[in-house]
């Protein structure tokens, strides 16, 4: 046998016995719990360790596809070791599977690592592993006897059939059929694992309460109705999604119950019955990403239905000298609010259960998140949310304050050219410019416009809908053929105006002036 066809069955023997490892732990991972999947439990590692910069680049580069590309990434990985394990297993037996079995040790670590792992998580991985091994060893195996058949042919031809025939086909039909049933049992397993279908079905059959405390209409001119232009509410198909769970929660709402513990004098814990059994309210507000840069588009609008976390800490009874509230997912993410935020009487910071007049999505929260109007995501917006912590800042750290963010992170004012497109080439004459602009919870007092080097030009609001969110704007521009640049400002009700000097996202927020380039025609 050739050698370059050696290397080539060697190593997708190794890929098969991949495809097999994967596959059984799938299957186990079904009774045990759709997070201790091995590949699963890899990529929230690689999520957990990742340095900031390569999580920011990433956003920046693929926006909310971020979990895909890792996923992409990582099957990339796995195909490339599961190639070179099958092709060193069949030069060194026993080698590639004692490889193998460490890669598996890795997994294992990865899974019981997790939050809300238990001793049981490690069982798919183990499965895994022990069917993967037995099936490179077996491949292997039969490939060598392949190739000692063949050289047996080569070096004395007989007539009618070759004697490396059989243990060809035997070799070729274990590899496809084992490719074939792994890959069946695998995706089954994780499709009824997921268990996303009958989550979304109690979704979509649940009938949200309504609400105690409706929110304010949206005025008339709040939508000025501009081809292009970001509208004043986000649909929930468009409303951006950033977060860390590499697979969506999916949670019956049966089952999920709050509980706030910590620096409080009465624990509690409520469920979701009794949730909805109190006076909701609605709110219109705005959230961003910390990782948005400027001009990007990880920031949406959106009418929440939900309960004033404020009512619940009174419930609670904070402590004196507790200063912060560490909220937790249930898959493990954390993060560090000023508890006097969540305690602000003119703050609508609510535990939602709806989202835009429906529950939640579930990439979105389903069934319960946190919003909290004024301050970025990663310290107040905790989606799945499943315990308050009452604490202080000095005990405790969030998820990503402890990856170098900042500790609190109020929204910096920021504005946004939507229209025309950076690059576009538009007609001489009339041309709207418009986009939006934002300082939450401290409200928008206006926006300016420049053309080039030219003067700053007052840009017409639309009107507001509230302090907490978005406001849309628009400059009539009469365009001079050539090749132009606009830049767009603003300054908050407090008086701040945005600075032009550039600043990262890290640690708290992007800063800058929008600018895009045009031509006219």
């Amino acid at each position: 046998m050739e050698p370059r066809r050696r290397t080539l069955l060697a190593g997708t023997a190794g890929v098969v016995s991949a495809v097999a490892t994967l596959g059984a732990a799938e299957a186990v991972a079904a009774f045990v719990a759709p997070a201790s999947s091995p590949l699963l439990a890899v990529g929230s590692l690689v999520i957990d360790l990742v340095p900031g910069w390569v999580k920011d680049l990433v956003i920046a580069l693929f926006g909310t596809n971020d979990k895909l590309v890792l996923l992409i990434v990582l099957g990339v990985l796995v195909v490339a070791l599961a190639f070179g394990i099958g092709v060193l297993e069949e030069r060194r037996p026993v080698v590639g599977a004692v490889a193998l079995a460490l890669v598996g040790g890795v997994a294992v670590f990865a899974a019981t690592t997790r939050a809300d792992a238990t001793f049981d998580w490690a069982f798919p991985s183990i499965v895994g592993t022990a069917v993967g091994i037995i099936v490179l060893r077996v491949l292997c195996s039969r490939l060598r006897t392949w190739e000692e058949a063949s050289g047996f042919d080569q070096a004395r031809p007989v007539a009618g059939a070759s004697r490396a025939a059989l243990p060809r086909r035997s070799f070729l039909i274990l590899l496809g059929g084992t490719a074939a049933g792994a890959l069946v049992i695998g995706v089954g397993a994780r499709v009824a694992s997921a268990g996303a279908v009958a989550v979304e079905t109690i979704r979509k059959a649940l009938k949200l309460p309504t609400a105690a405390v409706a929110a304010a209409p949206v005025p008339a001119g709040a939508e000025l109705g501009i081809d292009g232009l970001s509208p004043i509410v986000s649909s929930n198909d468009s409303f951006y999604r950033i977060d860390t769970a590499l697979q969506v929660p999916n949670i019956d709402p049966s089952t999920w119950s709050l509980k706030i513990t910590g620096m409080v004098e009465q624990e509690i814990e409520i469920g979701f019955d009794e949730l909805l059994a109190l006076p909701l309210q609605e709110s219109i507000i705005t959230l961003t990403c910390v990782s948005n840069q400027v001009g990007g588009d990880l920031i949406g609008n959106a009418l929440w239905l939900g309960y004033p976390i404020r009512e619940l800490l009174k419930r609670a009874k904070p402590r004196a000298g507790a200063d912060m509230v560490l909220s937790r997912s249930i898959d493990g993410f954390t993060a560090g609010t000023p508890l006097e935020v969540l305690q602000d009487e003119q703050r609508d910071c609510l535990l939602a259960v709806g989202m835009n007049g429906e529950p939640l999505p579930l990439q979105h929260g389903f069934p319960v998140r946190m919003v909290v109007p004024g301050l970025y995501g990663y310290v107040s917006a905790t989606k799945w949310v499943v315990e308050l912590n009452v604490t202080r800042y000095a005990d405790a750290r969030a998820y990503w304050t402890d990856r170098g963010w900042s500790e609190r992170g109020p929204i910096k004012t920021e504005s946004r050219i939507d229209v025309p497109r950076n690059g576009a080439r538009v007609a001489a004459g009339t041309v709207a410019v418009a986009g939006v602009a934002w300082a939450q919870h401290t409200g928008v007092e206006g926006v300016q416009v420049r053309i080039d080097d030219g003067d700053w030009t007052d840009a017409t609001l639309a009107s507001s809908i509230s302090d907490d969110t978005w406001v849309q704007w628009v400059h009539e521009w009469d365009a001079p053929a050539g090749d132009h640049t606009i830049a767009v400002r603003a300054t908050d009700a407090a008086g701040k105006t945005q600075s032009e000097t550039p600043v990262d996202v890290v640690p708290n927020g992007a800063e800058g002036w929008h600018t895009i380039s045009v031509g006219v025609d």
